[in-house]
């Protein structure tokens, strides 16, 4: 991290009777994960798959599945975006499960509750 005084930045709540105050201005390293979306039609039927990728090269992934109705225009454009959102949704419910099992595996065992 980078740290550093910004003298010429009003911010809410730190600037006191019209006076400019020093605050402290942390860069914090950017990171970046990769999300691939995969689709593929067969018929009516789209199926979508969303991979993440950490920057370590941890790849964890969704499904999502859409189906066009008969009696519906085909237009191939929102099947992949149904598709495509259900396999995001999945995704994120998965990354929502890895994070409570590792907040609960560094959580160690419960204190005893007290009486």
């Amino acid at each position: 991290m980078i740290s550093e005084m910004d003298r010429d930045t009003r911010v809410p709540g730190l600037a006191r009777h019209g006076r400019q105050t020093l605050r402290e201005v942390t860069i914090m390293e950017a990171k970046q994960w990769s999300v691939q979306i995969y689709l593929a039609d067969d018929g009516d039927d789209t199926n979508a798959r969303a991979v993440l990728t950490t920057r370590d090269g941890t790849h964890l992934s969704g499904t999502g599945h859409a189906r066009r109705n008969p009696a519906d225009p085909a237009v191939p454009e929102i099947g992949d975006e149904l598709a495509a959102s259900r396999a995001l949704a999945d995704l994120a419910e998965k990354l929502a499960v890895v994070t409570q099992r590792d907040i609960t595996e560094l959580a160690g065992p419960a204190a005893p509750a007290r009486s």
